[in-house]
């Protein structure tokens, strides 16, 4: 009897529209352990979007949208990413249970850096004059302050443009008030002017952080469009790193590789808003002997951006070769 009545109970309920999942709610932590033990990143990602409708509390869909956000920015989905991280700080619903806490003006400032990273600094500024703007948090306001510098780089044709926000950046860096950001702001100011004083006061000041890291070497600075885009003017000069192997006492004996066979066939050294900048690096490329090439590609924002490629010449050292002669490279299927 008992069976029969809760068949009618769950018939009637498909009936109505009503998926039986929604007792089930799964939880963001549950569902960021799942995801944890797929395969890969992409995999983790169609998890989340796959399970994202069985979700009906409002914490844990923000904090599945925030987990989705998260996977997707690591594989440099930066259009998707931001419009899952605005669409996280638009619940209006505290953090989940055993997830990272974050506020919802935390979030808008996810979205706005991942807008950036894909050139879209017209989404990034719609975001920064939302209600992020008036945010009462001192360390909020130092990120709106900081990204609508970025904002003006990532606009600026040509090096006279950058004059204004470097101006404005120097500034910031006497701001008691901008501390927390000091470390990308001496970042962003070397990046851009190639000056090492910006670099010997970061590792110097900021000795641990992520950015004296990538001042060193230690760490590679992602090639996102942001970093691209900006005219420079100067060459800022990464260092080589500063954990070194130690020699091995005795010359081993050539090992066979256990690398799995790379599936990237190019490598990709910039990405530009302007042809001509595009075909210049080209055939800087061509004349020290790499097999580049330009091609272009419109974001949904509908700019058209110019890419420029270096074939995998099958050695293995092609990437090598390119940051010996000076050129950041990541591969691209």
């Amino acid at each position: 009897m008992k069976t029969k009545l809760l068949k009618t109970i769950i018939s009637t309920l498909l009936m109505a529209g009503v998926t039986v999942s929604a007792f089930a709610d799964m939880k963001a932590k549950d569902l960021a352990a799942k995801a944890a033990k797929e395969d890969g990143i992409e995999e983790s990602i169609s998890l989340v979007k796959e399970s994202l409708s069985g979700i009906t509390t409002a914490s844990e869909k923000r904090a599945a949208y925030v987990l989705l956000a998260s996977l997707q920015e690591q594989m440099a989905l930066y259009d998707a990413a931001q419009k899952n991280y605005a669409t996280a700080a638009g619940i209006a619903a505290g953090d989940a249970e055993g997830m990272p806490k974050k506020t919802n003006e935390q979030l808008v400032l996810d979205a706005v850096r991942c807008s950036l990273s894909c050139g879209d600094f017209n989404t990034a500024d719609s975001y920064l004059n939302s209600a992020v703007r008036n945010s009462k948090n001192a360390e909020i306001q130092s990120y709106v302050k900081l990204y609508a510098q970025w904002s003006a780089l990532c606009r600026a044709e040509n090096v006279e443009d950058l004059n204004e926000p470097l101006e404005l950046l120097k500034a910031y860096l006497k701001v008691s008030s901008m501390k927390s950001v000091h470390p990308v702001i001496l970042l962003t100011l070397w990046y851009v002017t190639g000056d090492t004083s910006y670099s010997k006061n970061l590792t110097a000041e900021f000795p641990a952080s992520t950015e004296a890291s990538i001042v060193k070497g230690d760490i590679q600075l992602l090639p996102t469009p942001f970093w691209f885009f900006v005219p420079k003017s100067g060459i800022a000069e990464q260092g080589t790193g500063t954990f070194k192997e130690e020699p091995a006492a005795v010359t081993p004996a050539p090992a066979k590789s256990t690398a799995p066979t790379a599936k990237f066939t190019k490598y990709q050294l910039g990405l530009f808003r302007t042809q001509k900048n595009a075909e210049l690096l080209c055939q800087e490329l061509k004349n020290k002997g790499f097999s580049a090439y330009t091609t272009s590609e419109t974001r949904s924002s509908g700019t058209t951006y110019y890419l420029v490629l270096v074939n995998d010449d099958k050695t293995e050292t092609i990437a090598d070769k390119l940051r010996s002669a000076g050129y950041e490279c990541y591969p691209v299927d």
